[in-house]
């Protein structure tokens, strides 16, 4: 029997990818190699051209051009790992032709999706509807990507009538520990375009993130015995990390705050005692303006604690993770344009939506590789009441195939960038 979207989705499920941010390695979860080895083993059942997986974890692969025309190389990638939820044990529920009534997960019953709740249920209604069963993520994200990826491969190594330029494909682990593509050799990668397929609703395109920087704020106290702390000084890190917290909140500087374009401080993690308190932040904005000014904020905040309480050591460190694609990707919106194009020649309504987030389009974008996001169906991610369409990843597969069939048509004088270093 031959393999179809939806049985490569199952399939893929089932595997424990999520990632570690713990970890130094990569992929950061042993998980993450099971699923590309198996990736690697189908590219090589469809005959796909130039497989490789490499030490790091990035699966490269190709597809030769049908067209005889001088074509830009277009890439699409999408990421094995899952998100910070549980993922082992998964269990994948089918509901066909959904009737709109809400659906209660077996293995937690308290777990529902309710189209009164999740509205955006209501487009699924008479769709065949994938589900997890209640306890763990159904890991949609970003795994109905793989899918329609490799359903995209199948079908072209299947027709070769279809005229394109030469393609690749990626898989690469670690996106959702913000590490996705900081060792994909984009030389060996070799497009000069791409897309990755990680976003939710059916003609979704994204060609704007957040941008993105990382913050360590660190508190050394005075520990003494708590008998005598008052002559002897105690100076309790905890404290002070609580009046940081707590002045953030006053500010209502949070995401649980933000909407829309607005940017946020957010506290992650906080670890420590009496003698040493660190607290982790992300800060977020599209505006790289804003993202400065969010970072000068936490340090002005720090510097006024440290003025406070002199006995203390208090230190910021503050790091760069990704830029908004969108600063690179208006100087030359063709990749945004076409895929657009051929949304709505799939019959889509397009939606022009900026993530409250990064992808690893904004990375690859920022290191030279124009990489707009495409959607793939999923819904509801990072959480046990994930869903996904078989219907809506059907119709990411239509749309990159009339993406490729625009590139064909009209990506002759498009600049090379990597595919002819």
């Amino acid at each position: 029997m031959p393999d179809t979207l939806l049985s490569r989705f199952l399939r893929y499920v089932q595997i424990d990818t999520q990632s570690d941010a713990r970890s130094d390695t990569t992929p950061s979860s042993p998980g993450q190699w099971d699923l590309l080895r198996l990736l690697e083993t189908e590219l090589r059942a469809l005959g796909a051209a130039d497989i490789h997986l490499d030490a790091f974890g990035y699966l490269t692969a190709s597809v030769p051009a049908t067209s005889d025309k001088d074509l830009p190389t277009v890439a699409f990638l999408a990421h094995v790992d899952t998100a910070d939820f549980p993922g082992a044990n998964v269990k994948p529920l089918l509901h066909p032709a959904w009737d709109g009534q809400p659906i209660r997960l077996p293995d937690d019953p308290a777990q529902v999706l309710d189209p009164a709740l999740y509205p955006d249920l209501r487009t699924a209604v008479g769709k065949d509807v994938v589900t997890a069963s209640g306890r763990t993520l159904l890991g949609a994200d970003d795994k109905a990507g793989v899918a329609v990826v490799m359903t995209l491969v199948d079908y072209l190594l299947a027709h070769p009538e279809v005229k394109h330029g030469p393609l690749r494909v990626c898989f690469n682990p670690d996106e959702e520990i913000g590490r996705g593509v900081e060792k994909l050799d984009l030389r060996a990668l070799g497009a000069d375009v791409a897309y990755t397929l990680d976003g939710e609703y059916p003609g979704e395109v994204n060609w704007e993130t957040f941008s993105g920087d990382s913050a360590v704020v660190t508190i050394e106290g005075v520990s003494t015995h708590p008998g005598w702390a008052k002559p002897q000084g105690m100076v309790n890190a905890l404290h002070l990390a609580a009046k940081l917290l707590a002045v953030l909140e006053a500010e209502r500087a949070g995401p649980e705050y933000s909407a829309g374009r607005q940017g946020f401080i957010h506290a992650t993690n906080l670890e420590g005692n009496t003698a040493r308190a660190v607290l982790r932040f992300i800060l977020r904005d599209f505006d790289l303006d804003g993202l400065a000014a969010k970072g000068a904020r936490l340090t002005q905040l720090c510097t006024g604690l440290q003025a406070a309480e002199p006995r203390a050591r208090i230190q910021l460190e503050i790091k760069p993770t990704y830029r908004n694609m969108g600063e690179w990707l208006k100087q030359d919106m063709r990749p945004v344009d076409l895929a657009l194009e051929a949304m709505r020649a799939t019959g889509l309504e397009t939606k022009i939506i900026p993530v409250r987030g990064g992808t690893d389009g904004s990375r690859l974008t920022e290191r030279g590789l124009p990489t707009p996001n495409l959607f793939d169906g999923g819904h509801n991610w990072h959480g046990p009441l994930e869903w996904v369409a078989v219907q809506d990843m059907e119709l990411a597969v239509q749309a990159c195939l009339a993406l490729i069939r625009l590139w064909e048509e009209r990506g002759g004088d498009y600049p090379r960038s990597f595919s002819r270093q």
